[in-house]
């Protein structure tokens, strides 16, 4: 058989293969059968060596053709199966309409419990009339300490307490913030009383263990006029605790304390019945009258105007709400405990709909 011939019937034998293909994988087995390194159209390419000189031009134009011929064929056909193949699917798989629809990275994500209470705090307060202040983290010494009438030798001034930036030329040192009590300061400068605000916000000690972290979050409140007194403290902090642990009635005790910046000063505890614990107390928060040494620092008349402060962790907070036994796990970027505690984006606190 001559060589002509010979490629004339390989053609015709791979142009019945291609069009005998039924799927795409036999019109893949057809490819590498036709055109593969080994395959029989190569095959036919390998004889050229062999051929006289005169011959081997017309030899591998005609080799070429039939794998242009062939070429084209097999694209064509895969096409024509492709347009099957979907087709057949399209008959196949109906799509249920009437299926709710799956949840997105929206639904499937989770606000953090200390984020939630925070918010939860800011409604609130802010439906009782009080208003959001901020600061920075990084504070003076003066301003976190010596304008709330801290004395220098005061235990929470040492550097086992308090987290310090290296001292400055001038002696002086920046350190990041123990308390929001700072803000307080900065808003009694700022403004004329009447005064009604929350400052919370992160705050850093050195202290780490199972109710401690070194980076936690505060909510301090500020009230200052010619006017207020211990009794508006109290139905404040009453009213809070009734919204936010959302219960008609709160049991409370004021123990008096002392903290450098209030007098009188007192500490609170609740009756843990308002988180399901009966016969127990809870401490949650420190507060008192702002002292006169605190307002006249600010430039205020100690003699015209008085208020009070408080103070409460909003760690401690979510921890007594929610019933998270381990400060440690707020931090520890866990998203299986997120996907537990952690609340949907929807859950958007407000007095109407429910905390």
């Amino acid at each position: 058989m001559s060589g002509t011939s010979e490629l004339e019937t390989l053609k015709a034998e791979l142009l019945a293969e291609i069009a005998g293909a039924d799927d795409l994988a036999a019109i893949e087995a057809v490819r590498v059968s036709a055109l593969g390194k080994k395959g029989r159209i190569a095959q036919q390419m390998a004889k050229l060596g062999t051929l006289p000189p005169e011959e081997r031009k017309s030899f591998g134009a005609a080799t070429n053709a039939v794998k242009d011929a062939v070429s084209q064929s097999l694209e064509a056909r895969r096409a024509d199966l492709e347009a099957a193949a979907l087709e057949a699917r399209l008959q196949s798989e109906r799509a249920d309409v009437t299926l709710p629809v799956r949840p997105g990275p929206e639904a499937l994500g989770r606000i953090h419990p200390v984020s939630q209470v925070f918010d939860e705090c800011v409604e609130i307060f802010a439906d009782l009339g009080f208003d959001v202040a901020e600061g920075p983290d990084i504070e003076t010494d003066e301003m976190n300490f010596g304008k709330l009438n801290i004395p220098p030798e005061h235990p929470a001034r040492q550097e086992h307490d308090t987290f310090y930036f290296p001292q400055k030329a001038d002696g002086s040192r920046l350190l990041l913030r123990t308390h929001t009590s700072p803000v307080q300061i900065r808003t009694m400068e700022a403004r004329k009383p009447p005064i009604r605000i929350i400052a919370p916000g992160r705050v850093y000690r050195c202290d780490s263990d199972q109710t401690h972290t070194p980076m936690f979050h505060q909510i301090e409140g500020l009230v200052i006029d010619e006017t207020t007194h211990m009794g508006h403290l109290k139905w404040v902090l009453e009213e809070f605790c009734k919204a936010f642990f959302e219960v008609s009635d709160v049991k409370m005790r004021f123990r008096a304390s002392h903290f450098p910046f209030t007098e009188p000063s007192m500490e609170v505890d609740i009756g843990a019945e308002a988180i399901g614990k009966p016969g127990q107390w809870l401490e949650i928060l420190g507060c008192g009258m702002v002292h006169p040494n605190v307002l006249r620092n600010c430039g205020l008349d100690s003699e015209r105007y008085q208020g009070f402060a408080f103070g409460m962790g909003l760690d401690r907070l979510t921890m007594l709400k929610y019933g998270v036994p381990d400060l440690r796990a707020f931090f520890a970027a866990d998203l299986r405990w997120l996907r537990h505690y952690g609340f949907s984006v929807l859950d958007v606190p407000t007095l109407a709909g429910g905390l």
